[in-house]
């Protein structure tokens, strides 16, 4: 048995690319996109004709519109291929606006149903895990629209996920570790800092033990990772979006992979409840440097590949 055949024992396996073609290999559950990675796979000669498509099919539309109808077009393929979740995400520029996000997400959703999609079963609305972000996926999530939120990095905000009722979150387990050995400099020791003792495996492991010590029953999926080790050491997690070369490596190890998150082992952990109300959410986040400033950075990073894709599509 390969590492990925194993992990698929306790870890639901996700695919985190917007390269469907790779999909087949690897037979992951559910896939994730971000912009991103949309952005890359339409430069591809395999994939300029969805580019072209869409472009042709705009009639005067708006340009957002547009790139929705290209996103979800890409959703539509990828759950040809998959037999669970694709997670579409809303344009990252709206992060800090509920109405627009929720609009947006409804959009979304209609364009996928209008595919004859399951979107209750089968789409998840992808949005930032700003205090906006989180009570626009609350108020879709009364509407029946499943999101996941991502450009998570602090417990602060899994506390708030998980309180607004969503469906799942994304941790950013290597963009953690990314600050943490940046911020170290010199002084950072790989080693002493791999595994279990990764800051990014940690962030997963604190969210992962209070969701399952207070019944919380938003999923957690641990994403950007930056090597098997880190993968290893959250096998139990409920989910893992994994890239496309980081599952290659998994299935060609045979090394022994174990369960390491535990969820029977959470629950009787000693762990108070807390919550956060948008004042309480803020300054926590704020106290906390490494967690302001990736979700700033992230937010910029999708905003400005979401602006690279329309100046893209006005080139065609």
């Amino acid at each position: 048995m390969n590492q990925l055949e194993a992990l698929r024992q306790w870890t639901t396996v996700v695919a985190d690319t917007g390269d469907f073609r790779q999909l087949d290999a690897f037979k992951p559950q559910d896939a994730t996109t971000n912009p991103s990675l949309i952005l890359k796979a339409v430069q591809k000669d395999d994939y300029r004709p969805l580019l072209d498509e869409a472009v042709k099919a705009r009639n005067g539309k708006p340009l957002d519109e547009v790139i929705d109808r290209m996103l979800v077009r890409f959703g539509t393929e990828i759950l040809s291929i998959i037999p669970g979740r694709v997670s579409t995400e809303v344009d990252a520029r709206l992060s800090f606006d509920t109405a627009a996000t929720v609009a947006r997400g409804e959009r979304i959703v209609a364009m996928y149903r209008a595919e004859g999609i399951d979107t209750e079963k089968r789409v998840l609305i992808k949005i930032a895990s700003t205090w906006e972000g989180i009570e626009a996926a609350r108020q879709l999530g009364q509407k029946g629209i499943h999101c996941n939120l991502t450009l998570l990095f602090s417990f602060a905000q899994a506390v708030a996920c998980g309180a607004a009722g969503v469906k799942l979150i994304s941790p950013f387990v290597g963009r953690i570790y990314d600050w943490y050995k940046k911020s170290a400099g010199a002084k950072w020791d790989e080693a002493a800092n791999a595994g279990a003792n990764d800051p990014g495996v940690q962030s997963v492991q604190q969210i992962f033990d209070y969701y399952k010590k207070h019944g919380v029953r938003t999923e957690v999926m641990g994403a950007s990772f930056r090597n098997v080790g880190q993968i290893a050491a959250l096998a139990g997690c409920d989910l893992l979006t994994i890239s496309p070369d980081l599952l290659a490596e998994l299935a060609a190890s045979e090394a022994p992979l174990t369960p390491a998150l535990d969820a029977r082992a959470a629950a009787k952990l000693d762990i108070p409840a807390v919550s956060f109300d948008e004042p309480a959410f803020r300054f926590a986040l704020n106290e906390d440097a490494m967690a302001t400033e990736k979700l700033a950075e992230g937010i910029r990073a999708f905003a400005a590949d979401a602006v690279k894709l329309e100046k893209l599509m006005e080139r065609v």
